[in-house]
């Protein structure tokens, strides 16, 4: 079990860093899956995550505080609106389809929004 465990949770690690970069893959979620797979199959997988330079930090602040720094709304809310602007007019060729996308929009600017702001 504990093998299943760690294939999950790098799995879960690569789709996070991957939504690091692309707007509409949530970052924090799946770090958060990984530290709970890994805390459940390796611990050393597991601190070494909560220790990492760059990743760490999201794990942590979310477990501790419940709140993502305002940087981090900024930058993610842009890039879901300028994303999914982007495929409303350019890519979806179908009103419902282009409704639909802002929609999205809306739905995970709203989900973001919803934490409180981490204050530094």
């Amino acid at each position: 079990m504990k093998v299943i465990y760690i294939v999950l949770g790098s799995i879960s690690l690569c789709l996070g860093v991957m939504g690091i970069f692309l707007p509409l893959l949530p970052t924090t979620p799946f770090l958060l899956l990984s530290s709970i797979l890994w805390f459940r199959g390796s611990p050393r997988l597991y601190k070494w995550l909560l220790n990492h330079k760059r990743l760490g930090p999201y794990i942590r602040n979310f477990m501790e505080n419940k709140a993502i720094p305002l940087r981090v709304k900024v930058i993610s809310v842009s890039l879901v609106w300028l994303t999914l602007l982007y495929c409303s007019f350019f890519m979806s060729g179908n009103i419902w389809l282009a409704t639909l996308f802002i929609v999205l929009a809306i739905g995970i600017t709203w989900h973001i929004l919803s934490y409180k702001t981490l204050s530094k």
